[in-house]
């Protein structure tokens, strides 16, 4: 019940918490509560989300709004139009704009208030004996149990509604925990055990991602003017453990949804981000226990910060619902194998154009210093080959995966394409500075461009183009994000790329004027 009305808020109203027009804030369980028990009129609350702009002007609502209540939408003839016209146009597998895949969304946010309100959501019956039998809603028990066998549970609900609408929290309390035992007892083969419950309910309260992001955010700020102190070793000392106790909480957030979910945390944008965000820091800290450089938590722990803010502010785009898994994923050797290789190369592939840009930060600061640091470009070297390796085997084992899921190696798909693309990017990278196509400078500016293909084939696949059997990453959302982000990336390596040709071009004339 707690994650259902965790995850219920979010999915309606894009917020973990939720402050109605007389200014009481609603906490997920309250507000699922007293929406099935109607102690307050929300129909009429202005909650449900909409994310798009263009289709509140569509729906004629007000513009300076981005919530609106039930009462306002499900009347709305034009909202219905626009869904059913994407319902129809998504049978036909023909592709939706950003309006329509919204209008979809709204629909849904509306059809989970809506069952909320009715108690229709409410599946907390378990099936008798098969897990893949559906739960159901207290009024048909009737599908699974005899009247006789429902009778004690019946009693413990209206005893738990009454203390509710009372608010009597002692008895809410304690006939909640009978509730939950003579569930177990209707079902004790399905329904969870106390230490499965206790698990996921610490999850949810724990927060260990969101205590990461503070610790990232501290050690950061204390490892910069460590940096900038040159001789601020105590200072250092104290910025690397809290970045390790950071990692500690993102690590042991990853495995508590390990241990809820059975599976690796890699099968939704979400989940790959959080995982990415962790990788990208644990190699950061590898590398900088082998060579002592400071560099590498300076280059990664943006990185993880920005990552896992990204996924704290938008829970719309990358909820963090622990779904089943879909039955092309059901193999959980080859998920781990393929995925996790994969995404750790991204990991690698981000950590690397981290540190990129603060070699570029140097470029553009002092050109002739930042050349001449041949420590620096082989720390980077480093990161790139180990980037390279694991994206190459990763999409190798995606093959042999492939061939056993869908019979084929090799299909040209989309998510494949770029996985491809990214390789040959970073090969090219790599064999171009070997051969002495480019100089060192050329290595830095490629670390950050190639980036970009990594991008696309992580996020842009999934969220731009939504084609491929890879359909169980789409998503929608953060479109802006990404493309400012690209475009300021961008901008600031040309700005670099010019400071670095001025530069040269100084030393050029320089060097024709001084005598001999």
């Amino acid at each position: 019940m707690d994650t259902f009305a965790r995850e219920t808020l979010i999915r309606i109203t894009g917020r973990s918490t939720y402050t109605d027009k007389t200014g009481r804030k609603w906490q997920p369980n309250d507000f699922v509560l007293s929406a099935l028990l109607e102690t307050r009129d929300w129909k009429n609350e202005p909650m449900v989300l909409i994310f798009v702009g263009r289709l509140i002007e569509q729906l004629g609502l007000d513009k300076t709004q981005r919530r609106f209540s039930f009462a306002q939408l499900a009347g709305s003839a034009e909202l219905l139009r626009i869904a059913n016209e994407a319902r129809g146009r998504k049978r036909a597998e023909e592709p939706l704009d950003r309006v329509q895949q919204e209008a979809l969304s709204v629909s849904d946010r509306l059809a989970m208030l809506s069952n909320v309100m009715n108690g229709s959501a409410f599946l907390i019956i378990p099936a008798p004996r098969n897990e893949t039998d559906p739960w159901t809603e207290p009024s048909e028990f009737s599908r699974y149990y005899t009247e006789a066998q429902f009778a004690p549970l019946q009693t413990q609900l209206q005893t738990l509604v009454t203390a509710y609408t009372q608010g009597d929290g002692f008895n809410f309390s304690r006939a909640a925990i009978q509730l939950r035992k003579g569930l177990r007892e209707l079902s004790p083969a399905i329904y969870p055990q106390d230490p499965q419950l206790r698990l996921e309910y610490f999850y949810n309260h724990f927060e260990g991602f969101y205590r990461a992001i503070w610790c990232y955010g501290i050690a950061l700020v204390i490892l910069i003017v460590a940096h900038l102190r040159k001789r601020g070793r105590t200072l250092r000392n104290i910025g690397v453990a809290v970045a390790i106790v950071g990692l500690a909480f993102q690590a042991s957030g990853i495995v508590m949804r390990c241990m809820i979910a059975g599976r690796p945390p890699v099968t939704n944008m979400y989940e790959s981000i959080i995982w990415v965000s962790f990788a990208v820091l644990f190699f950061g800290m590898i590398f900088f226990a082998r060579y002592r450089a400071l560099v590498y938590l300076l280059a990664a722990l943006p990185v993880a910060l920005i990552a896992l803010l990204l996924v704290h502010q938008m829970p719309i785009a990358m909820p963090s619902s622990i779904d089943p898994l879909v039955p092309v994923l059901r193999d959980n050797f080859w998920l781990t194998i393929h995925v996790l290789t994969i995404t750790l190369s991204y990991a690698a592939f981000a950590l690397a154009m981290g540190f990129g840009h603060i070699l570029l930060w140097r470029y553009v600061r002092n050109p002739t210093a930042a050349s001449a640091d041949a420590p620096m470009h082989f720390w980077l070297y480093r990161v790139l080959q180990l980037g390279v390796l694991l994206l190459a085997a990763g999409t190798i084992l995606g093959g042999v995966w492939a061939n056993y899921s869908w019979g084929r190696f090799w299909g040209w798909d989309p998510k494949e394409t770029w996985a491809l693309i990214a390789l040959l990017c970073y090969i090219l990278t790599l064999h171009g500075r070997l051969a002495g196509w480019w100089t060192e400078f050329g290595l830095v500016v490629a670390s950050v461009v190639c980036f970009l293909a990594v991008l696309m084939a992580w996020y842009g696949v999934n969220f731009v183009l939504g084609k491929g059997l890879h359909s169980y990453g789409f998503g929608i959302g953060g479109e802006t994000y990404v493309a400012t982000f690209v475009v300021a990336d961008l901008l600031f390596v040309v700005f670099t790329i010019w400071r670095y040709r001025a530069s040269k071009r100084t030393v050029v004339v320089a060097g024709d004027v001084v005598p001999g």
